[in-house]
């Protein structure tokens, strides 16, 4: 069978009066990420991981923050969009670890609704999916809740 790994990092300011989007449902808080999209950071980052296990570039080169097409789009299409790349060339996803970085809001308890929104998208398991949270502990603007990050990485099987 062939294998292919997958590493995917996204970044985005957080800004009072946004929507909170991540892993493609809305937190309910006082700030969100700023984007061209609805700046979900943990579906762009597992979107990067797919395009980059199979050598396809990276978000950007798809779905172009200067195409007004994509202006406020819901992320989940964007994975969508993804997944259909990778399902073209045969392959499918075996597992994705991820992880986000943010001092707030706290997001453990979100994580089953954001695991059945990802498995949903793409015909996975939510027992294939880990997303884990941390606090970069104050420090830097992840810390000053400026912004967040979020690291991904996936298996692909042929």
């Amino acid at each position: 069978m062939n294998y292919r790994i997958g590493s995917g990092v996204d970044f985005h300011q957080l800004a009072e009066g946004r929507d909170f989007w991540l892993g493609g449902i809305k937190i309910p808080h006082h700030k969100g990420a700023v984007g061209h999209s609805d700046a979900d950071v943990l579906l762009h980052a597992i979107c990067d991981a797919l395009l980059g296990a199979l050598c396809l570039g990276d978000i950007g080169k798809h779905f172009p923050n200067t195409d007004n097409s994509y202006l406020n789009i819901d992320s989940k299409i964007l994975l969508s969009k993804t997944y259909d790349l990778i399902n073209a060339k045969g392959y499918a996803v075996v597992n994705i670890d991820s992880t986000v970085c943010l001092e707030n809001p706290k997001i453990m308890k979100f994580v089953p609704q954001m695991q059945a929104a990802i498995a949903g998208i793409l015909k996975i398991s939510v027992d294939d999916i880990s997303i884990k949270a941390t606090t970069t502990e104050t420090m830097g603007f992840a810390g000053r809740e400026e912004g967040l990050v979020a690291y991904a990485t996936v298996l692909l099987a042929k």
